[in-house]
């Protein structure tokens, strides 16, 4: 080949490569700083940007945007001497590519280091349990520490988070033993409650419905009471009303006479002595309002001792009534018969003809 061609080929090769070195297209949120003679001469923007070849130097990009960085878990000792694992996760943002560049060799790792030496100054300071309840605590404390730090490196962090925090194994199952036991305590608080609530309204139904039933009860007593006083005060102006006479009380009187001698039991009774003003207002009745035939035209004895005769009779059927009561029972002794007839008559028409009787023996 001819060397002036060849010469001529390796000028246009010289050229291209010397604009291709002067043109610098960098992106949005990039960055990338640019020395002149080994000294920091500008900063390239996003966008289209020229650079003199062979003079200047252009160093890699910088990422402008939000960035996530996530350290392994660190052991930090807490204030009870208890060892525990923390995971962090931190965001931060470069700002000034210059100071990134120029301040700090390797700003990632200079977070990393400073976040470890920061948590572990906030944490040896706090209990396990308010370690695992201080999560806003402790980011707020790391966060401002780091901000105040990386300021100078041309860097904002933004947050700065707790991930993970793990205790030992055998805190772990304290941790669970504590927890089953609250949930016991908070499940038997309840149980205790509800059957509480349960007693307090089954006694306050039972207290109502008593209430209510003694309510009824009053009422019920009440109206009975006052139906009762109406008929009896109906029934008392009925017989004044109609005014009956003695005969028709003796009569009613000799109805219920028989009535005391129901009783299965009943070997002993007692006749009052108004039976004897109800014989004779009955007898006096009958006596007159009869008619006398041939029989009755004979001399008739006088009342009194046809009333006595009468009283004698019913003196006797009382005794064979009370013997054979005795002798039906057969328990009891000549003791009981003999106090039973003993015991004074109401009736002085009886106690004369017994004593008559007892004369003629």
């Amino acid at each position: 080949m001819d060397p002036l061609l060849i010469v001529g080929l390796l000028i246009i090769l010289f050229a291209a490569f010397t604009v291709l070195k002067a043109v610098r297209i960098v992106p949005q949120a990039r960055a990338r700083n640019v020395e002149r003679l080994g000294r920091y001469h500008r900063t390239l923007k996003p966008g289209l940007n020229f650079v003199i070849p062979y003079v200047d130097r252009v160093y890699p990009m910088i990422d402008l945007r939000e960035q996530v960085v996530t350290f392994r878990p660190q052991p930090v000792i807490t204030e009870d001497n208890l060892v525990v694992e923390i995971d962090n996760v931190l965001y931060f943002q470069v700002t000034d590519p210059r100071a990134a560049a120029y301040e700090i060799a390797n700003y990632i790792q200079a977070i990393e280091q400073l976040t470890v030496t920061t948590m572990r100054n906030v944490i040896g300071s706090m209990d396990l349990e308010k370690t695992l309840t201080s999560r806003d605590t402790i980011n707020s404390q790391l966060r401002g520490v780091l901000d105040e730090a990386t300021g100078k490196w041309g860097i904002r962090v933004n947050r700065v988070e707790v991930k993970a925090i793990d205790p030992p194994k055998t805190i772990k199952d304290a941790m669970e033993k504590q927890m089953r036991a609250e949930r016991d305590k908070r499940a038997a608080i309840l149980n205790a409650e509800g059957q509480r609530q349960s007693q307090i309204l089954t006694a306050e139904g039972d207290k109502q419905s008593r209430i209510l039933r003694a309510e009824g009860q009053r009422s019920a007593a009440i109206l009975e009471a006052e139906g009762q006083s109406r008929a009896i005060d109906q029934v008392f102006q009925a017989v004044h009303r109609n005014d009956p006479d003695p005969k028709l009380l003796a009569y009613q009187y000799l109805q219920v006479l028989p009535q005391l001698a129901q009783g299965s039991g009943n070997t002993f009774w007692v006749i009052p002595s108004e039976v004897t003003s109800a014989l004779q207002g009955v007898s006096k009745a009958f006596t007159e309002a009869l008619p006398k035939s041939a029989a009755t035209r004979e001399e008739e004895p006088r009342p009194s001792e046809e009333l006595d005769k009468e009283i004698a009779a019913a003196s006797e059927a009382a005794a064979e009534a009370v013997a054979d009561a005795q002798d039906a029972e057969g328990h009891k002794g000549p003791r009981q018969l003999t106090q039973a007839v003993d015991e004074p008559s109401p009736f002085p028409g009886m106690d004369r003809e017994r004593d008559r009787k007892d004369a003629e023996r």
